[in-house]
């Protein structure tokens, strides 16, 4: 895997001569923020050596490298998930790759749906904490260059990142959630049992992504910080047919204050 990131790395360097300060990863309707960066590099995942494909509508599948808040970014425009049939390993590769190329911190978004009964689509959530049913991406061979065989997971989420996300959020009026994602394989969405069971072992909400990314990131020692968009409810009674384009048109909606604190947070870093 080592050779791999190298090159990966290698080739964005050459094209770019980057030196990354944050790394983004752009969930599920969540690629407008591109549109407040700066762009002064963008590349399809095609064309670097050793990069998955995204296949997900919504998912626009290439790499961003800008300023954002007077930072140098580097952003997903579209992530890979374990449904679209990758290797674990592979989902979290560009994670990998964001470390060579100089990131410091790690911000994610996604899409999700929420199980706490005190949440209304269109929310904004904060991760704090997550319950990872994803196949772990650290199986296998440990590279010690990368990590340790037993990375500590006490604080997956920064917690200096997240009291800055809040004050951010006080200070521009925006009403923010805070709770604990629970990832599962897709690609279906939950039954109305397993939403039962994800607030039962103790999740807000619950999603297809984002847990590996963060545990390959603190692997890696990078500090992370997560927000999702509550797309869909899955609480007894307020559980409705969804399709993966409401979702995103959900996502699009809720994007305009996601983009505000992002951007504010990243200044502020």
């Amino acid at each position: 895997m080592l050779q791999n990131i190298k090159e990966s790395v290698n080739f964005i360097k050459d094209e770019t001569n980057f030196q990354a300060e944050i790394g983004i990863i752009l969930g599920t309707g969540l690629g407008g923020l591109v549109s407040e960066i700066e762009i002064m590099h963008s590349i399809l995942y095609k064309d670097i050596p050793h990069f998955p494909l995204s296949t997900v509508e919504g998912h626009s599948g290439r790499l961003i490298l800008g300023k954002l808040g007077g930072k140098k970014v580097v952003a997903m425009q579209g992530r890979f998930h374990f449904y679209e049939g990758y290797p674990i390993q592979k989902i979290t590769f560009p994670v990998r790759v964001m470390k060579f190329l100089g990131i410091k911190n790690l911000i994610v978004s996604n899409a999700s749906g929420g199980v706490n009964p005190n949440f209304e689509i269109g929310d904004l959530m904060i991760l704090e904490d997550h319950i990872c049913l994803i196949p772990n991406p650290l199986i296998g061979k440990n590279l010690d260059d990368l990590g340790p065989r037993f990375p500590d997971m006490s604080e997956p989420y920064d917690k200096k990142l997240i009291k800055l996300a809040q004050d951010i959020a006080h200070e521009k009026n925006i009403h923010l959630k805070k709770g604990v994602y629970v990832a599962l394989s897709g690609p279906t969405l939950e039954t109305p049992a397993e939403y039962k069971y994800m607030r039962i072992i103790g999740g807000d909400t619950v999603g297809m992504s984002t847990a590996p990314e963060v545990i390959v990131a603190r692997h890696m020692n990078i500090p992370c910080f997560a927000m999702s968009v509550i797309t869909d409810l899955g609480v007894p009674g307020k559980i409705k047919k969804v399709t993966h384009e409401e979702i995103q048109k959900i996502s699009e909606h809720a994007e305009p204050k996601l983009t505000i604190i992002i951007k504010n947070l990243i200044s502020k870093i």
